[in-house]
């Protein structure tokens, strides 16, 4: 990318969302502008796990501000991604169709892991690089508001990621009501914590990494403490925690509690946050956690500068462990690819080279995938294939893709065959019908496993909601059942708001 360009990272978190603007200089990016905006969306979701409006307000006057200020960037330079409290939240879409408008750009929810592996880029980024770190095994701590991420890696590679629904704005609500700070509070706080992170026991044992780094909120603001209390600076030790403690144990409640270091923001989250930080250094053993300098924010932005390599890669390469996984018919996979792909660029010739920085081209690209996915559903069940293929899409694990990107492939999956009243949703989306359309159609061609027939054959856009599919001379009577089925097709969309009519087939 080239010196000099601007790129931004918006973090929806549970108790902040910040925006990162840097700039690109030789592979680096240097930090130009950065908001933080106390939101506390995570303390805003009601008993029935929907964000309350007034939590929705103060999460749409946030982002109007950081749209403001991202007024002229492209869509390129800009990424913004949500965690926790819109993974839970179930009127998140109610949301997020407004917050993207006010913010001028897509926000992607991301699963916890991959939340995880973003956070751990951040981290290893911003740290020197020696050759000491490459063989560094480094374990990662995350505490946000409503979740905390652990992972191993080297270098700049995760290899273990997890994600635990334990935060401090959802531990300081449930164990420290009105902000009280008592003895049995910390106690029964740790206990749950530890409760909750028990597995990681298997996985983070303490001969499995070198050093172990903490990250962003709860750890930023544990390590200002103690470094403005006389500590070394970038360094929590167990003494430090002990006499932090202490000191929210005397102070009694977060409007009494004054310390050197605190920002007010973090005094009504400090004690489930600390609770949590305390039984994860008494899980895994740490004697010491260095404070790093980066983030899920500067995760995104490297990705950024990345993009076009390092995420299309992963991307693929998840698509295709998915794909194996699930032991699909590697033939019949690339075969629809190509014939969806060839269908689609007769609609969007601008798509083609697959460029991400074009939505066609990267519609190109998503219809590859949900071709290589399409029959991943067998594995379970034969009969419906396609319902079990996009339930496996919406709950996989799937690094590179956020929430949103994955349910976009299993609404292709899913809609790839039968009727369509099953994704009536997703056809309010142009993009989203043209892919479907070019997938069903190749799905149709290639019924019997061979390579099909396309020449002479024509799928174009007559008007806004018009397709039309021209055949040549006598290719019906060579293909009479393809010829059936496409027929079929033509009134499987008479039950939706597009149509499709034949010509000469």
């Amino acid at each position: 990318m080239q010196n000099g360009t601007r790129l931004a990272a918006v973090d929806l978190g549970s108790n902040s969302f910040r925006l990162e603007i840097g700039q690109v200089d030789h592979g680096q990016i240097h930090r130009t502008e950065y908001l933080k905006e106390t939101v506390r969306q995570g303390n805003g979701l009601d008993s029935a796990r929907n964000l309350t409006p007034e939590a929705m307000q103060r999460g749409w006057e946030a982002l109007a501000r950081f749209g403001e200020r991202l007024a002229g960037f492209k869509r390129s330079q800009v990424r913004a991604v949500a965690t926790q409290t819109l993974r839970e939240a179930r009127n998140r879409d109610e949301f997020l169709l407004r917050a993207r408008t006010i913010l001028g750009f897509g926000i992607d929810v991301i699963t916890g892991r991959e939340e995880a592996r973003l956070i751990y880029q951040g981290v290893a980024h911003l740290l020197p690089h020696t050759d000491a770190s490459n063989r560094e095994r480094r374990l990662v701590v995350d505490i946000g508001g409503r979740s905390t991420e652990m992972i191993i890696g080297r270098a700049l590679e995760a290899e273990v990621m997890e994600s635990y629904r334990v935060g401090s704005v959802a531990w300081s609500m449930k164990h420290f009501p009105e902000g009280q700070f008592t003895s049995a509070a910390f106690k029964a706080a740790e206990i749950a914590a530890k409760a909750v992170l028990d597995d990681a026991l298997s996985t983070y044992v303490p001969d499995s990494w070198d050093v172990a780094y903490g990250a962003s909120g709860t750890i930023g603001a544990v390590g200002d403490v103690l470094a403005a209390a006389g500590g070394e600076p970038g360094l929590i030790t167990r003494e430090g925690l002990d006499w932090l403690v202490d000191r929210l144990q005397k102070a009694g409640s977060a409007d009494r509690l004054r310390i050197e270091g605190m920002r007010e923001d973090r005094k009504p989250v400090i004690g489930g946050g600390v609770s949590v930080l305390r039984a994860v250094f008494d899980l895994l053993e740490i004697e010491e956690m260095r404070v790093a300098q980066g983030a899920l924010r500067h995760g995104v932005l490297y990705e950024l500068l990345e993009r076009d390599e390092s995420v299309a890669d992963l991307r693929t390469s998840t698509v295709a462990r998915l794909a194996s996984r699930f032991g699909v018919d590697v033939a019949q996979v690339r075969r629809i690819g190509e014939t969806a792909a060839a269908l689609f660029l007769q609609l969007e010739p601008g798509a083609r080279g697959g460029s991400t920085t074009s939505r066609a081209g990267r519609a190109l690209r998503k219809i590859g995938w949900a071709a290589q996915l399409h029959e991943i559903g067998a594995q379970i069940s034969h009969s419906e294939y396609h319902k079990h293929g996009a339930y496996i899409l919406d709950n996989a694990d799937a690094p590179g893709f956020a929430v949103n990107e994955m349910h976009w492939l299993s609404q292709l999956v899913l809609g790839h065959r039968g009727k369509l009243r099953k994704v009536e949703a997703s056809l309010a989306d142009e993009t989203f019908v043209s892919q479907l359309l070019a997938l069903r159609l190749a799905v149709i061609l290639c019924h019997a496993r061979r390579d099909p027939d396309l020449n002479g054959l024509r799928l174009t856009r007559t008007d806004s909601r018009l397709f039309a599919i021209a055949c040549r001379a006598g290719w019906s009577e060579a293909y009479p059942q393809s010829a059936h089925l496409l027929r079929e097709e033509v009134l499987a969309w008479q039950k939706t708001g597009w149509r499709v009519e034949l010509k000469g087939c």
